[in-house]
């Protein structure tokens, strides 16, 4: 696939991240061409998939039927029955699949109907979602201290990256605010947290009404870090973030026998803290399942609507992105639409399928390049993308962050939200990798700006349906990201594709 070592580094790297699901996935991507026909895959391949498509149409019908019949009969035992088949269906399909994204939305199902059906008991079930709870946050500080050092530092001597670099950040900054302002106005246009009356708990009532008392210079001595000890042991992502930002451009101003040796050690702590992810994620289905049940059952049937409005008011934001803001840049940088899409199809569906960029990563560059990006651009400017270019991420950071305030009762101005989502944005910086990496900054974060965590129960329900389509959307982002800037630098050749 990529014979160049130095130069696909990073690729190698992220690829090794994988789980065995997704390097099976990412193997079969690998033997497709990006334009070329589907392989036809083997008869008991065929009927296998069509067996578990059929146990998950049946599934949801009757779960459907179910939710339908509840104004109807409510409180019948027969469309609780009848849910409770649908789920039995689904899980039946689940086995057969074997996906940990499959089964954290099938634990939401289950946790709904637990919700619904046992009120009382789903209320106990908090402390298992407390638990998921804290073992995501204790990954972040370690975690951004070594995909920062890693992402900055890895390159080498910053000035040798020369033009490439400075207009590869140069877009990144401009697209992602951006995505920004996209998520803020979405947000505050529908104002889905308006509407729900969180249970009273010493967390919400601690709340402050304003962030106002956040002064801007306060804010920024807060940044820099005094200790950096303490920094991480008191989860305060920023300081760890800038910490790792100005340690890593100190180590590429180093010699190389004094670079190697940190730069293999932060290398290490990323690959140990990705698999130390990994290894939390499987207890997610069992800490969302207990959100969701906790939420309905603790407030009701009546957190669903703002629910909804949430999902939908991130997918209309992010389809407004592509349309408004990715489309009119691929035009004005004179991309070829037809062939783009077509490059970028099979990396977003992988992107999508798994809810992690890094899954798309090998195949992405290697579309890219037969795509007509130079090997030299892509080796650059696509793993640069994954910490500084988060697009999908960035915008429904936004979003979620200003919905927790709504929820929370919590006013603030204009101002005050563009100015807490920049610090989000900051903290998000080299995390593409880890499933729901938006929901482990904005646990990290709630506190430096006095946001309650009782709401992000409600975002932790349903996080795993917006996840997939804000993942497809980073890899999008940063597939066109190459593209511009090999046009940008007058090397895309897409003469290739069009004689082809």
């Amino acid at each position: 696939m990529f014979r160049d070592g130095a130069r696909f580094h990073d690729c190698r790297k992220f690829a090794s991240r994988f789980t065995s699901e997704e390097k099976s996935r990412a193997l079969l991507a690998s033997t497709l061409r990006c334009r070329g026909p589907k392989s036809s895959m083997p008869t008991n391949v065929r009927t296998a998939d069509r067996s578990v498509a059929l146990l998950q149409v049946a599934g949801f019908a009757l779960l459907t039927l179910g939710f339908c019949l509840i104004p109807i009969v409510p409180g019948h035992v027969a469309t609780a029955v009848v849910r409770w088949i649908a789920l039995l269906s689904l899980a039946a399909a689940g086995i057969r699949k074997r996906n940990l994204t499959f089964w954290i939305f099938f634990a939401m199902l289950v946790g709904l109907e637990v919700g619904l059906d046992w009120p009382s008991f789903a209320a106990q079930l908090k402390i298992l979602s407390d638990i998921f709870l804290r073992l995501i946050k204790v990954i972040v500080a370690p975690l951004i201290l070594g995909t920062l050092i890693t992402g900055v530092a890895g390159h080498g001597d910053i000035r040798k990256v020369g033009r490439i670099g400075w207009k590869s950040l140069l877009y990144f900054e401009v697209i992602t605010t951006i995505a920004i302002v996209v998520g803020v106005a979405s947000i505050n246009i529908t104002r889905a947290g308006d509407g729900i009356t969180p249970p009273a708990t010493g967390d919400i009532t601690a709340a402050p009404q304003s962030i106002s008392q956040l002064k801007w210079d306060d804010f920024i001595l807060h940044i820099f870090p005094e200790n950096i000890v303490k920094s991480i042991g008191e989860n305060q992502i920023l300081q760890v973030a800038v910490f790792a930002i100005l340690f890593a451009l100190a180590l590429s101003r180093v010699a190389e026998k004094y670079r190697a040796p940190m730069l293999t050690l932060a290398e290490s702590l990323t690959q140990v803290m990705f698999s130390f992810t990994k290894i939390v994620m499987y207890y997610a289905p069992i800490g969302v399942g207990a959100a969701m049940a906790y939420t309905v059952g603790h407030m009701g049937a009546a957190v669903l609507l703002p629910l909804i409005k949430l999902i939908l008011t991130a997918y209309a934001a992010l389809l407004s992105f592509l349309l408004f803001v990715l489309l009119p840049v691929a035009l004005f940088a004179r991309i070829p639409l037809k062939p783009f899409l077509i490059a970028v199809a099979e990396p977003a569906t992988i992107a999508f399928a798994t809810s992690t960029s890094e899954a798309a990563l090998p195949r992405a560059m290697e579309c890219m390049e037969e795509f007509g990006v130079p090997r030299r651009i892509v080796a650059f400017v696509i793993p640069a993308g994954y910490s500084f270019n988060l697009d999908g991420s960035t915008l429904y950071l936004a979003v979620a962050s200003i919905f927790v305030a709504q929820v929370a009762g919590i006013h603030m101005s204009w101002r005050e939200q563009l100015f807490m989502v920049f610090a989000l944005m900051l903290t998000s910086k080299g995390i593409a990798g880890v499933p729901r990496a938006v929901l482990v900054v904005l646990l990290a974060t709630s506190s430096l700006f006095h946001l309650p965590t009782e709401p992000i129960f409600i975002i932790l329900g349903v996080d795993t349906l917006v996840d997939m389509a804000r993942t497809s959307v980073n890899v999008i982002g940063n597939c066109l990201a190459s593209a511009v800037v090999a046009r940008w630098e007058g090397e895309l050749n897409t003469a290739p594709l069009r004689e082809g």
